[in-house]
């Protein structure tokens, strides 16, 4: 894994740091992934799925990932207290159709006691910079279709969704998505 780079966070997330993840946050990065699956999708997918859902087993998951070091980015946002509050996982577009120089937000999540702090906008603008510099003109992503507050979250960010739909398997249940795209603005030459 390459050097741990941290940019200044936005005001928005006063005393925040977003740094590269290590195997040491796989704990803490599971269980706000799977706390936030449980309260964002409470009435989007079954409440069987959800509860299925184990801790121990997503941060394995994370560990093997994470120590293959290939793959995509993974970031995560702590407090001053070094709490990781965050995560966010981006890469290239793994859609089929999608144009050569697109990006994809494989994930962002934060914790559910700290959405609305700013967090999760600070995550966003550092993929959206490292995204930008890493050469890539167009970010994607994929959000289920009833979940309003993470669509008004990406929208006010830019995002608009360009009409893409597709099927995701929750257990039994089929639960649409929508795809969001946004246009990036090259890095500036300095």
């Amino acid at each position: 894994m390459g050097p741990v780079t941290t940019r200044p966070t936005p005001a928005y997330a006063p005393g925040v740091r977003i740094r590269d993840m290590t195997l040491a946050d796989c704990a803490p990065v599971a269980e706000i992934r799977v706390r936030g699956w449980q309260q964002a999708y409470a009435d989007l997918i079954p409440q069987a799925y959800l509860d299925a859902m184990d801790v121990a087993q997503d941060a394995e998951r994370r560990r093997a990932y994470l120590a293959a070091d290939r793959g995509p980015v993974n970031l995560v946002a702590e407090t001053p207290d070094a709490t990781v509050t965050g995560w966010a996982c981006y890469g290239p577009c793994r859609d089929e159709a999608a144009r050569p120089g697109s990006a994809e937000l494989y994930a962002l999540y934060v914790h559910p006691g700290r959405i609305g702090s700013g967090i999760g906008g600070a995550l966003l603008a550092e993929v959206t910079a490292r995204v930008s510099a890493d050469g890539f003109d167009v970010m994607t992503l994929w959000v289920l279709k009833g979940n309003m507050r993470a669509r008004r979250f990406y929208e006010r960010a830019g995002f608009l969704p360009d009409g893409a739909e597709e099927a995701f398997e929750a257990g039994v249940a089929v639960v649409p998505e929508v795809r969001y795209v946004r246009p990036l603005m090259p890095p500036s030459a300095g």
